[in-house]
């Protein structure tokens, strides 16, 4: 949101937060699937008509059977992207190696929506997988700066590279892990590069509406910011900031 925000200050946003549901990274694919639909439904009654999933789990378990099974019949008319595949497009160009490394939830690994998305566009590349169970727990909780953080980044980054020690390119693939850039880059080599999905995804919507003129004039342009949560609305305007990078106020919504 911040990045796109940055990228396209003149168009209209909306952002809602399940945080009364959250975190999806460990439910099913089911779960994931309802729990998101739910989700766009709400935006599309608010008027919106394009929608992005900007968390990895509900890319990966829920966006390609609500865009093949549900919108047909739902709202045809409307768009939902991820941001899976705007990374895949891209991250090959990244590596001199041909060999990338995903820092995921549980839930996105499983999913493998990351090896057969990028083999899409890079069939050379490696790519090697590592689930990070604790990190949005020790990140919701502001425990960043805790000791005891630096046990479990230090044992993921390790396993990581246990499985390719080649890897040049690291892939912060969920929203949160960006907030833990500077503990992580403790424990990356010198020579790879560690990529949030911020800026691809923000870039990547805007070629998208260059490209699709027909969602485009569809979209509102006031430079409005709203924010809505499914929690408590003062939680999650303390621990937004910290992501946005200033003091938001959000409304609490049911879905």
């Amino acid at each position: 949101m911040k990045e796109m925000v940055n990228r396209l200050p003149d168009y209209d946003f909306m952002y809602l937060g399940d945080n009364a549901r959250a975190p999806y990274g460990t439910r099913s694919f089911d779960i994931v699937y309802h729990y998101t639909l739910d989700a766009v439904k709400w935006f599309f009654k608010q008027g919106c008509h394009l929608v992005i999933l900007a968390c990895n789990t509900a890319s990966a378990k829920a966006l390609r059977t609500i865009q093949q099974n549900d919108l047909p019949g739902m709202a045809p008319d409307k768009r939902v992207l991820g941001v899976i595949r705007p990374t895949a497009e891209v991250i090959g160009n990244y590596s001199e190696t041909c060999e990338v490394g995903i820092l995921a939830t549980k839930g996105t690994v499983a999913s493998n929506s990351y090896p057969l998305e990028i083999q899409k566009f890079f069939s050379n590349i490696q790519i090697h997988q590592e689930a990070c169970p604790m990190w949005v727990p020790i990140i919701e909780n502001n425990e960043i700066e805790n000791p005891g953080t630096q046990y479990f980044i230090k044992e993921n980054m390790h396993s990581l590279f246990q499985k390719g020690e080649n890897i040049d390119v690291v892939l912060l693939a969920c929203t949160h892990y960006p907030l833990m850039r500077a503990q992580i880059e403790e424990y990356l080599p010198v020579q790879v590069k560690l990529l949030s999905q911020g800026e691809i995804v923000a870039q990547s919507l805007a070629d998208y509406l260059i490209r699709h003129p027909e969602m485009e004039t569809k979209c509102s342009k006031k430079g409005s910011l709203q924010f809505f949560t499914t929690d408590t609305a003062r939680d999650f305007d303390e621990q937004g900031s910290a992501f946005f990078g200033g003091g938001i106020r959000s409304s609490h919504i049911d879905i």
